[in-house]
């Protein structure tokens, strides 16, 4: 089964989530636990807890369905020792908030070298940043999303996952997310047949299917190799609607939250029947 639907607001409270996915038909949502673009904010009330488990046994969510996202700030792979450990830290809480609210997914960006480190030893500072923050969890998988390769962001060739991945100590507990459109600006052609099979033949290859936990279903504003980040509603970028109809068909992407990130949520209910239609 596809579960399908998008980044919803948790404005007011993380409980709000749940009824924001079910009012637009998603199977699927992605939320911010706490406020994206700060560094700490306050802990989750009890109160927001249990509303947000009792909302989400009322529409029918599980953890299989909800793919968090973490801040934007957090870099585990920061060059300087005060912003590591300050990412370190932010990226614990962001953890431990999955698992007060019995979600068993974190997505979060990789991070960046700053043009300060090396690629490879800002992968390195990744991996151990995971692994330190798995040892003080428990339950949560860390899902690596891939980039688009803007600027000096790592993560955006397979390769980079791979590597960060081969230096997690509990790989039961690490995972990759895909975006369409980071995926198309990283290089890889997702807009002919034969350049679908390819890139997620090289994905299973270098990194493997076992570890995909969820994708980002978005189009894209630029085209193949730009490393430009932006996302475009479906149907109206550079990537088009066969790719989303190969993606709704190939049973490979089936028990995963498949996730818009679409700029426009007006249309994201829009989006979601449309996507659920090519399933049938």
């Amino acid at each position: 089964m596809k579960y399908i639907g998008a980044h919803v607001s948790a404005t007011g409270g993380v409980e709000n989530a749940p009824e924001n996915a079910h009012r637009i038909g998603a199977t699927a949502f992605a939320l911010f636990t706490k406020n994206q673009r700060q560094w700490f904010s306050s802990p989750l009330s009890a109160e927001s807890i249990q509303l947000f488990k009792e909302r989400c046994a009322a529409y029918g969510y599980t953890a299989a369905q909800i793919l968090p996202h973490d801040s934007y700030l957090i870099n585990l792979g920061h060059p300087q020792e005060e912003g590591l450990a300050k990412s370190r830290a932010a990226f614990l809480d962001e953890m431990q908030r999955c698992e007060q609210l019995g979600l068993s997914l974190l997505n979060f960006h990789p991070g960046s070298h700053l043009r300060e480190i090396s690629v490879e030893a800002c992968l390195d500072r990744i991996a151990e940043s995971i692994n330190r923050t798995l040892d003080k969890t428990s339950g949560v998988t860390a899902v690596i999303e891939n980039t688009a390769g803007q600027g000096s962001n790592v993560g955006f060739l397979f390769e980079h996952l791979a590597y960060i991945i081969d230096k997690v100590e509990d790989k039961s507990r690490v995972g990759v997310c895909i975006d369409t459109c980071h995926t198309l600006a990283a290089g890889y052609d997702l807009i002919t047949p034969e350049g679908f099979e390819q890139t997620f033949r090289q994905l299973d290859e270098i990194v493997g299917l076992k570890y995909l936990r969820g994708m980002h279903i978005n189009d894209s504003k630029k085209g193949l190799a730009s490393h430009v980040d932006r996302h475009e509603v479906l149907r109206e970028g550079e990537l088009g609607a066969p790719l989303f109809e190969r993606i709704m068909r190939d049973v490979r992407f089936e028990g995963i939250p498949l996730i818009l990130e679409t700029p426009d949520e007006e249309r994201w209910s829009e989006e979601i029947a449309w996507l659920k239609s090519l399933c049938r």
